[in-house]
């Protein structure tokens, strides 16, 4: 277990998609967030206290999070450095990062020294198996993507609070490294191989007997070159009932890329559909979840006015809007007004 509360570390980042991870622990782990550690050269804040390492481990912070990703997901020297330092102020580590803290002899060796925890969130388990495809009991919803870094995180632990608010029973079934610190579990699906992205899917939302839901993060997109494999994986294992599709809709590359632009929405919606039917045939869209953050209130509201007719489903900004047209068109709007 990964004790808590947390110093989030931001470090150097200035890209404001680069701190996704502290981002989200902060927004749905306010409780568990004492302070951000970053350096002269961050740009960035997500307004808590700024604190060095052993202000924050005497403001109760048990852990730091590395909550920032840089190109390649790297340990760089000045990051292995603040990490060594955190631990000798008390503090163990944790890391969504594609290396491993594990397998950085400096930090491995600060650890035994300090009696400090390392944990490596992007670790899949041992005693995964390929899908099936074998169809299963059980209520699900998928969020997918035009592109990466979209909101399907967001989206999915806001539809996990309405349904809560609802009393419908449900999990938040996380697939990435951010979501499985906010849950406490999950499978980082980034760091599955191919082969066993869908048994993944099928294990961490298996059948369910209940009239409750698996509410899946997505990842990726369908659209985005590097990322395709891991959304038709997910798409095929999770076997959703039901899809919401997450869009930025300021965003005029795909993310990491410079030459190509995201697809339109419908042309989106269409291939997640097709993809999802292989294994779920009744498989529905039932909304756009759009990040509307870049936008004022008037902006955003048209844009999801003009969305919504266009396509003939709830659109709104779960975040800035709520998400109450999407579990009316989920669940039905009589028991949604039953249950307010």
């Amino acid at each position: 277990m990964i004790a808590t509360p947390y110093l989030l570390y931001l470090g150097n980042a200035t890209d404001p998609y680069a701190i996704k991870t502290a981002r989200g622990l902060a927004i749905f782990r306010p409780e568990s967030c004492v302070g951000e550690f970053r350096t002269d050269r961050c740009t960035l804040t997500l307004d808590l206290p700024r604190m060095g390492f052993a202000e924050a481990a005497a403001a109760g912070a048990r852990t730091m999070v590395l909550g920032m990703v840089n190109a390649g997901g790297t340990l760089d020297r000045d990051i292995v450095e603040d990490a060594i330092a955190a631990m000798e102020a008390g503090l163990d580590i944790a890391s969504g990062l594609h290396r491993r803290l594990k397998d950085e002899p400096r930090l491995v060796e600060a650890a035994e020294r300090t009696g400090r925890q390392l944990h490596d969130v992007r670790h899949p388990p041992a005693d995964l198996v390929v899908g099936s495809g074998e169809p299963r009991v059980g209520n699900r919803l998928l969020t997918v993507g035009t592109d990466c870094s979209s909101g399907k995180m967001y989206t999915t632990l806001a539809l996990q609070r309405g349904m809560e608010a609802r009393g419908v029973a449900c999990d938040f079934r996380a697939t990435g490294q951010t979501g499985i610190l906010v849950a406490g579990a999950g499978v980082p699906l980034d760091a599955v191989v191919a082969d066993f992205i869908s048994g993944a899917i099928e294990q961490l939302a298996p059948a369910r007997h209940d009239d409750g839901w698996d509410l899946i993060e997505g990842q990726g997109s369908l659209f985005h070159p590097s990322f395709a494999g891991v959304s038709t994986g997910l798409l095929h294992g999770a076997q959703p009932a039901a899809l919401v599709m997450c869009h930025d809709p300021t965003r005029r590359v795909m993310r990491g890329l410079t030459r190509r632009a995201p697809p339109a929405l419908g042309e989106c919606i269409a291939a997640n559909l097709a993809t999802a039917r292989l294994t779920s045939p009744d498989v529905r869209m039932i909304g756009i979840a759009l990040n509307t953050s870049s936008l004022d209130a008037n902006e955003a509201l048209a844009l999801c006015l003009r969305l919504q007719d266009e396509h003939d489903l709830p659109c709104i900004d779960p975040h800035r809007m709520g998400v109450e047209p999407i579990l009316d068109a989920l669940l039905g709007p009589m028991e949604g007004a039953e249950r307010a």
